[in-house]
């Protein structure tokens, strides 16, 4: 648990972030290994050829060398090895503002088998929008599905290896309960409002529903609670 812990911080670091965005602009979206090119960047995922373990972790001739990181699609990467082992029903509130890098950060980190609770992916997948859309009108039955979701976690229902309760979460109280029901430990996305916006100007994906998300973004600032 503790190196599984370590592990995804660095993923969430700023560093290797910035690292990885950075060899995809010089590499490319492609995978480097079946050639998939990957229009959608954060489906790309940096792997270290040098598996990282807790005596290598603060070695950033290891962690942030471009020469032992390799751009791979999930397919590929799950192909490669179960990353952190046989792992049982670990629980991880991954939350942070709109556009921080929250599902790419748990594509980085996750493995097949594990649960993703998404929020974005339940809207998605309930009204057959595209992931931007949230028709309002849906929203009692998304989080119907939701607080179903939980309860499997809660209760450790399934044969699911480790789950990931994916969203904004911005006021402390609900997270701190959410932490303490589901026995889950926290994993937050940081990046400044300036940084979201620059994002959300570099999505080609987003150009109809700038204004619209430029509200999100705002609205998870105004509300956050350390």
């Amino acid at each position: 648990m503790a190196r599984l812990q370590a592990i995804q911080q660095l993923y969430v670091s700023k560093p290797f972030r910035e690292l990885r965005r950075t060899l995809i602009v010089e590499r490319g979206a492609r995978c480097e290994r079946c050639g998939a090119i990957l229009e959608d960047t954060s489906q790309i995922i940096a792997h270290h050829k040098v598996e990282i373990t807790l005596s290598n972790l603060n070695d950033p001739a290891v962690t942030l060398n471009p020469d032992n990181i390799e751009l791979v699609c999930l397919d590929c990467h799950n192909r490669e090895h179960n990353r952190f082992g046989p792992v049982a029903h670990n629980v991880f509130l991954v939350y942070g503002p709109p556009l921080s890098g929250k599902s790419t950060f748990v594509r980085q980190t996750a493995r097949r088998g594990d649960l993703m609770v998404d929020m974005d992916a339940l809207w998605q997948a309930i009204s057959g929008q595209p992931i931007y859309d949230k028709p309002n009108n849906l929203r009692f039955n998304v989080f119907a599905v939701r607080g179903l979701l939980i309860d499997n976690i809660r209760t450790r229902y399934g044969r699911w290896n480790d789950a990931y309760l994916i969203g904004g979460y911005p006021q402390s109280a609900e997270r701190q309960q959410l932490l303490e029901e589901l026995g889950a430990v926290p994993v937050y996305c940081d990046a400044t409002q300036e940084e979201c916006i620059a994002r959300l100007y570099q999505d080609p994906q987003r150009v109809q529903v700038r204004q619209q998300w430029e509200g999100y973004i705002q609205s998870w600032f105004d509300q956050y609670q350390e």
